[in-house]
Formats: structure tokens, C-alpha cells, sequence
């Protein structure tokens, strides 16, 4: 397929589900192989990160429209409001250990935090700020991490451009602390 028609419509596509969309979802739905839509997607991406208000994210194997980071002041002060007000102090906290040592177990979270993180974690998954994923070391317990919405309230299109990331998320001191 030429790949202005199937950037054409892979951009219908992210705009139409407003969801983090799989590569291979829309391979089979185009009738392309996943090498030609992941080839699609970063010429995309390159497009979009010249003064475009938008974004393409991609992580894992999903992508996903957000916006650019360049409006993030813009988009902040918009939603601002609705993020301080809704979280609590102790929902930032989590949300924060999740976004720099995720993904990373609940038991994980409670040892970096000293105290019960269940509620917590249950509501920021509510407002799709987080995702549970299956451990693969542990079936019987589930990883969290960031969400495209995560990403898309903070205007990033990568987690690893958050403050401080390279260093926080690799400090030593919290290595200490997590268990198992």
C-alpha cells in the first residue's frame, strides 16, 4: 500500500478511537504486515514533531494522538484544576513511583510508601491513569504502570521525558527498599 494512503489512515484511525490503538490491529484491518504500519507510524511521528499541536505516541506495541508537548503550559493550566482537586497527596505519591519505576508490583509500591496503597491504586486505574498488566513472576499478583492518558494529561509523548527521569528512576536508594 502506499504509505501516504496508509498514514492517511492510520491518522483517521487514532483520531476516531481517542484509544491507544495495537500495531497489529490495524495491520489486519488495512490487510498490511506490522512492519509496514510500524514503518508508517514513525515517518508519522517525524511529521508531527515539527509546530504540529499533536502527537503520535507509541509504547509497547499500542499508538496512540496526544498533545504536543510544546502546548503542555496551555493544556496544564487547563486540566490543572481537575488534577489537583481530584487527587489526593497520597494518589500524586503513587502515581509518581508508578510513572518513574514502573511497571512495579503493589507490594513494591506499599514498601517505597509505608502504608496500604490498594484503594489508591484502584482509584487512579479508575480515571485511567494507570494500567494493571499480569507479573509475569508472580500469577497471582498484577504490575502497574503509566497510562496513555498518563501521558496525554502531562503533554509527554515518552515516559523517559518526565524531570529527573534517568536519575530517579534508577536511584539506588529506593532499590534498597523494594522487595521481591
Amino acid at each position: 500500500m502506499e504509505i501516504e494512503k496508509l498514514k492517511s489512515i492510520i491518522e483517521s484511525i487514532l483520531f476516531m478511537s481517542g484509544e491507544p490503538v495495537k500495531i497489529s490491529r490495524i495491520a489486519k484491518i488495512v490487510g498490511v504486515e506490522n512492519p509496514e504500519v510500524e514503518n508508517a507510524v514513525m515517518v508519522l511521528q517525524g511529521e508531527y514533531a515539527g509546530n504540529r499541536g499533536i502527537i503520535i505516541i507509541k509504547k509497547e506495541d499500542q499508538i496512540q494522538m496526544a498533545t504536543a508537548s510544546e502546548n503542555s503550559q496551555i493544556i496544564s493550566e487547563l486540566i490543572k484544576s481537575e488534577i489537583q482537586e481530584s487527587l489526593s497527596k497520597a494518589a500524586l505519591e503513587v502515581l509518581s513511583i508508578v510513572a518513574y519505576r514502573g511497571p512495579i508490583s503493589r507490594i513494591n509500591i506499599e514498601a517505597i510508601r509505608g502504608v496500604n496503597c490498594t484503594f489508591t491504586l484502584r482509584n487512579l486505574m479508575m480515571r485511567g491513569l494507570l494500567e494493571r498488566v499480569d507479573n509475569p513472576n508472580d500469577s497471582r499478583s498484577y504490575l502497574y504502570k503509566i497510562s496513555f492518558e498518563f501521558l496525554k494529561k502531562l503533554g509527554l509523548d515518552d515516559i523517559s521525558k518526565l524531570p529527573d527521569f534517568e536519575t530517579l528512576s534508577k536511584d539506588s536508594r529506593i532499590e534498597s527498599v523494594i522487595v521481591g
